[in-house]
C-alpha cells in the first residue's frame, strides 16, 4: 500500500534534488549532457542575489510580506472557522464555505485582471464609482507604490483565506462535543468555550500550518507579486520580491544556474527556519512540536 506513495515521493521530491548541482555550475546549453559537462563555478551564482543593488529591497519585501501573511492568516481563518461552526443552518454554512473557497481556485492572471477592474485609472470601480462621486481625484494605483503594501495583503487574504478556514473548520468539527456540553453545564459563555476548549484543541494544527509557512518565508507568491501589479516598474520598490526579481533576470540573462541558486538559497533558509522554530516550540511544549 505504501509503494505508490513512496514512488511518487521519490520521483517528484527527491529525484529532482540532483538538479541542485546546476546552482554551482555555469550552464552551457551547447554542450552535450550540459547538466553534467558544464564547468563548476562554486558560489558565483549566489553572488547575483547578494551583490546586486536591489538585494536589500527584494529580501526586505519578501520577508516582511510573508511575515505579515503568516501572522494574520491564522487569526482571520480561525475566526471565520469558529463563526462557520456556529451556524446551525448547514445549507447556509456550505454556501459561505464555497463562496470563501472559490477565490483559491482562481489563477493569478484572473486575479490580476479582477484587480485591474477595480484599480484602473479610467475604468476602475474604485475611481469611477467611489472616488469621483465623492469629488475626489482619481488615483493612478499602478504608479503609486505607497498603496501596495495594503493592497497586496488584502488580495492575498481574499484569495487564500478560504483554504485555511476549511482546514481549521475541519479541526473544530472533530472536537468532542462532550467538552462543550460540560462547559455549558458549568455556565461557560461562548467566548470562554472558544478560549478554553476550541483554541487549545486546534493549537497543534495552527502550529503545524505556521511551521510550514515559516519554511517558505523566502518564497513569495509569484502570481500575487507579478500578475496583480501587472509588472509595473513604478511599483518595484514595494512589489519586487526574490521570485519576481529572479524571473526578470532569467528572462533577460537566460542564466538557469542563477535561478537554481536562488531556489536552493530559499529552500536552505526555509529548512533552517523550520528546524529552529520547531526546536523553540519543542522547548515550550513538546506535544505541539512538528517532530
Amino acid at each position: 500500500m505504501m509503494l505508490p506513495g513512496t514512488l511518487y515521493l521519490l520521483i517528484n521530491n527527491y529525484l529532482p534534488m540532483f538538479g541542485t548541482l546546476i546552482a554551482f555550475k555555469k550552464i552551457d546549453m551547447n554542450l552535450h549532457y550540459w547538466w553534467l559537462t558544464s564547468p563548476w563555478i562554486g558560489f558565483d551564482n549566489f553572488k547575483f542575489l547578494f551583490k546586486t543593488s536591489d538585494a536589500w529591497i527584494i529580501t526586505r519585501n519578501t520577508v516582511l510580506y510573508n511575515a505579515l501573511f503568516i501572522t494574520i492568516t491564522p487569526v482571520i481563518a480561525v475566526t471565520f472557522a469558529i463563526l462557520l461552526n456556529e451556524l446551525r443552518n448547514r445549507i447556509a454554512a456550505r454556501f459561505y464555505q464555497n463562496i470563501m473557497f472559490l477565490p483559491y481556485f482562481l489563477s493569478a492572471v484572473v486575479v490580476g485582471y479582477l484587480g485591474y477592474s477595480m484599480l484602473s485609472v479610467e475604468f476602475g470601480f474604485i475611481n469611477t464609482h467611489i472616488l469621483e462621486p465623492l469629488g475626489m481625484d482619481a488615483i493612478a494605483w499602478y504608479n503609486e507604490p505607497k498603496y501596495w503594501p495594503y493592497i497586496l495583503p488584502l488580495i492575498y487574504i481574499w484569495k487564500n483565506i478560504g483554504y485555511s478556514t476549511v482546514i481549521y473548520l475541519a479541526a473544530i468539527v472533530g472536537i468532542d462535543n462532550e467538552y462543550y456540553e460540560a462547559a455549558l453545564m458549568d455556565g461557560a459563555s461562548k467566548w470562554r468555550q472558544v478560549v478554553s476548549i476550541t483554541l487549545p484543541q486546534i493549537r497543534p494544527i495552527i502550529i503545524i500550518l505556521m511551521l510550514m509557512a515559516v519554511g517558505h518565508i523566502l518564497n513569495a507568491d509569484f502570481g500575487l507579486f507579478y500578475q496583480v501589479p501587472l509588472d509595473s516598474g513604478s511599483l518595484y520598490p514595494t512589489t519586487n520580491v526574490i521570485d519576481t526579481y529572479v524571473y526578470r533576470a532569467l528572462l533577460s540573462l537566460g542564466d538557469i544556474g542563477m535561478s537554481s541558486a536562488a531556489g536552493l538559497y530559499q529552500s536552505a533558509v526555509g529548512f533552517v527556519l523550520v528546524l529552529t522554530v520547531n526546536l523553540i516550540v519543542r522547548k515550550v511544549n513538546k506535544e505541539s512540536a512538528l517532530f
